[in-house]
């Protein structure tokens, strides 16, 4: 049986664009910006954004954040005929915390050639296999949510070069 997508493009972009105000909430913690919300019946029942770093909690991804408050609100955890968006690929964890909350449809913006879980290593979220499986759509904002990490990561490269030059440099004499 196919599953197809219950949302028109525009709603598909507004929903994103509020996952990517989260990445950028996680930008300002100097987390990688990732965010994600679960959107159930049009409206957002969940929002996440990375927060591991200052957490310390190798959990604390922006889809588990998102389901765990979606999860709270609606009183269950079951997310059935749930919507969740994420900038980011979802990891294998993400991918089964998703497949597990039963949500519908996950749309992301980037690929992640090196954790993904719902396209690019390997496909959960449409794993027929599963007792519950999931539309997915890449790609929503994709070079929008793509730019955020590439930006991220090069600033970070930058702040590291700099300061390794800074800490290199010859103690000047009293």
């Amino acid at each position: 049986m196919e599953k197809t997508s219950t949302l028109t493009k525009v709603q598909k972009e507004v929903f994103m664009n509020e996952a990517i105000l989260e990445a950028r909430k996680a930008q300002m913690l100097q987390e990688v910006p990732i965010g994600a919300i679960v959107v159930l019946d049009g409206q957002i029942i969940g929002r996440g954004h990375n927060l591991r770093e200052t957490t310390q909690d190798a959990t604390m991804h922006a889809e588990m954040i998102a389901i765990k408050e979606a999860c709270q609100r609606v009183g269950s955890w079951r997310l059935e005929q749930a919507q969740l968006f994420v900038t980011l690929e979802p990891c294998p964890m993400c991918a089964g915390a998703s497949m597990l909350a039963r949500i519908d449809e996950i749309y992301f913006g980037a690929f992640d050639p090196k954790g993904g879980a719902s396209g690019s290593l390997l496909n959960l979220s449409t794993d027929e296999r599963f007792n519950h499986w999931s539309y997915v759509e890449a790609g929503v904002l994709g070079e929008t949510c793509g730019a955020l990490l590439t930006d991220f990561f090069r600033e970070l490269r930058q702040r590291k070069k700099k300061l390794k030059k800074t800490s290199n440099s010859p103690e000047l004499p009293l």
